[in-house]
């Protein structure tokens, strides 16, 4: 029918988001998300993954290319850089549990580049229609702290005027009303930070003294 809008068009998951709904019951609804466009051209959404009863939860941008195809978040080589510096910060990755503020992998195609998908940043619009998922996330899990692994995770964690160079590897505040509900924020890099630099070695370490602030937290 003409001027017929679709849920997409919203821009919000919110109405998709079940109602006293756990963990395993999010992730089957999320499978169905049309909150905005994104879950057109994708395989399917990724959900979090890990411990339920997790003190620390991580928060990244959105799958990219190896997480769409196998529908679990971190799988890729970030997910193994992640893991690595974890473990060497104190933190067991088996007793976390990670997920992505967006839930479907936003690419785009560079001609040079032939079928491959190129990661592409998430708008804030499209950041903010993915929210509510994340907030579900948080509520149940009630973490003591959030790791926000880069820029995109900052903002949707702490607001459009994150900046992860200046914020990065300090304790911050969880606005009461926003989705970390007042846990401890520990903003960071993203892992694929490390795989893009010059210097890998000194990035990672960088990445490594942040997730320390957290695992001290942790105690």
């Amino acid at each position: 029918m003409a001027g017929t809008k679709s849920p997409e068009d919203a821009y919000t998951a919110a109405p998709f988001v079940p109602e006293g709904a756990d963990l395993a019951a999010l992730r089957e609804a999320a499978a169905g998300c049309h909150g905005c466009p994104l879950h057109r051209d994708t395989t399917q959404t990724v959900f979090g993954a890990g411990d339920p009863d997790a003190r620390v939860v991580l928060v990244g941008e959105q799958p990219g290319d190896q997480e769409d195809r196998q529908g679990k978040p971190f799988v890729g080589p970030a997910g193994k850089v992640l893991d690595r510096a974890l473990d060497e910060a104190g933190i067991d990755p088996d007793e976390t549990y990670i997920t992505n503020a967006v839930k479907h992998f936003k690419f785009t195609h560079v001609p040079e580049r032939g079928k491959r998908r190129i990661h592409k940043p998430p708008s804030l619009r499209e950041l903010s229609a993915c929210g509510p998922w994340l907030e579900a996330e948080l509520e149940l899990i009630e973490p003591e702290v959030v790791v926000a692994l880069g820029a995109t995770a900052g903002k949707a964690l702490l607001g459009s005027s994150f900046r992860v160079t200046k914020q990065r590897g300090t304790r911050l505040e969880g606005d009461p009303s926003g989705p970390a509900r007042g846990a401890l924020i520990v903003p960071t890099i993203h892992p694929s930070a490390v795989l893009r630099a010059d210097d890998r070695e000194a990035v990672y370490e960088g990445l490594v003294a942040d997730l320390r602030v957290a695992a001290e937290v942790l105690g």
